[in-house]
């Protein structure tokens, strides 16, 4: 089976030069780090996890090279997993879609290996591509992955729903487990806070991005839900988070914090950006 592409012509171009000339621009124009992923990957291999949104590239696609382009430079890993939230409420609570994923770009394969390791390890984790079935948080991050990586691409998708800290810290855990034996780099899929102005979603991104800083997804989680602020990827950040200091990780940064009004000159309505690196 092969799960179709439900936001390009969207969130993204549906045609592949289209959307090809898009990501270039993603990388080499205005908010993004102007310049493109070099003849080949690095091979340094240090990173751990990266976060990088997931709107409409006309909005995230800059910041989130941002990302990318340090996942390229620091090297290709062997395994990838994308952990994104459940916009739609529907699907299993930790759910793996056991499908190659179709984009514009091409096919993306289902990483088997991996992918039945973490649902026969892990009780949370099962088999269900119904949760993926209309959620974007994903998808749009593939294309990315497929320029810079080409045909030989193979990812795990996660989608998280109703995220509770024992159910990331498990997740997690067992992804980390796994890391022993495998080069595993995790992607969470987040958009920060949605329909504030510029000034407050800046303010509590902040806010809640302090625990990131500490390393501590607990912390980070419990913030973000006892506020109430609207990072909807707290989930699968907090499990990046956790599977990262597993792997012994020290440190994260900040690559690049902008909001929906950087495009559109609106700042008091904004939904914020944030691509950021756990090393």
């Amino acid at each position: 089976m092969v799960r179709m592409p439900v936001v390009a012509g969207r969130f993204y171009e549906g045609k592949a030069e289209i959307l090809t000339e898009r990501i270039q621009n993603c990388f080499l124009t205005g908010l993004g780090p102007g310049r493109l992923p070099g003849d080949d990957p690095g091979t340094t291999r240090e990173l751990k996890a990266i976060i990088a949104p997931h709107a409409g590239y006309m909005y995230s696609g800059m910041p989130a090279a941002h990302s990318f382009l340090r996942l390229y430079e620091d090297g290709k890993p062997q395994h990838i997993v994308i952990i994104g939230p459940n916009h739609y409420g529907v699907g299993a609570r930790a759910a793996v879609c056991n499908e190659n994923w179709e984009t514009p770009l091409g096919t993306v394969r289902y990483d088997t290996e991996l992918g039945s390791a973490i649902v026969e390890e892990n009780e949370h984790a099962s088999n269900d591509c119904v949760a993926h079935s209309s959620e974007h948080s994903i998808e749009v991050q593939l294309p990315f992955l497929q320029f810079m990586f080409g045909e030989d691409l193979s990812f795990v998708p996660i989608c998280i729903r109703e995220p509770t800290y024992e159910l990331c810290e498990s997740i997690g855990k067992t992804i980390a487990s796994l890391a022993n034996d495998l080069d595993i780099l995790v992607i969470a899929s987040s958009d920060f806070t949605h329909f504030e102005s510029a000034e407050s979603a800046k303010k509590k991104d902040s806010q809640a991005m302090e625990y990131l800083e500490f390393l501590d997804p607990q912390g980070f989680i419990d913030f973000v839900q006892s506020h109430r602020v609207s990072i909807c990827g707290a989930g699968p950040i907090a499990t990046a988070m956790v599977y990262a200091k597993e792997r012994g990780a020290t440190r994260f940064d900040v690559l690049k914090y902008t909001n929906s009004g950087d495009m559109t000159g609106n700042y008091k309505d904004v939904v914020a950006y944030v691509s950021a690196e756990i090393v």
